[in-house]
């Protein structure tokens, strides 16, 4: 059974091994970080860190039994009781409901752990499995929206908590 945890430190290895080992798959469907991502992951992470520190952001992964991770689920923009969610997930764990888990997952967190009250997300048209992750973890629709990143269309979602 997989587990979702704050980020730490000591993710850092299995963590690069996922953005590195996903980054094709990844950019199908979202921008792709680019090779500075990489090159300076490790100031990137203790940027990340500091950020979460702060309560500015929550940054979780969901590891495998071996430590391997899986997918990320994120909580930025923390700001007046609530928070946009990102997340992924690795192309070999895709569509076996680890996503919908871990974003349920994160819901509770949000509300109990970060004292959160709604989140917000946003999902490209053409991302129907993102889409469905969303509907399925109680989100509802509330608008249309181009993706600041990719400028794709999309779908803006909102859940209360």
């Amino acid at each position: 059974m997989p587990e979702l945890c704050l980020l730490r430190p000591d993710h850092a290895p299995a963590l690069l091994a996922f953005e590195r080992e996903n980054r094709a798959y990844f950019a199908a469907s979202v921008p792709d970080r680019g090779d500075d991502f990489f090159a300076r992951f490790d100031e990137r992470l203790r940027a990340l860190l500091a950020e979460q520190e702060a309560g500015e952001r929550y940054f979780h992964v969901v590891a495998g039994g071996d430590g391997e991770v899986l997918g990320r689920v994120n909580l930025v923009d923390v700001a007046d009781g609530g928070a946009a969610l990102g997340y992924r997930v690795a192309e070999h764990a895709a569509g076996q409901g680890l996503a919908t888990w871990a974003v349920r997952e994160v819901c509770v967190l949000a509300a109990e752990r970060y004292g959160l009250s709604v989140l917000r997300a946003a999902a490209a048209l053409d991302n129907p499995a993102s889409r469905t992750v969303l509907t399925r973890t109680g989100f509802t629709v509330t608008g249309e929206t181009r993706l600041p990143h990719s400028g794709r269309p999309g779908l803006t979602y909102r859940r209360a908590l």
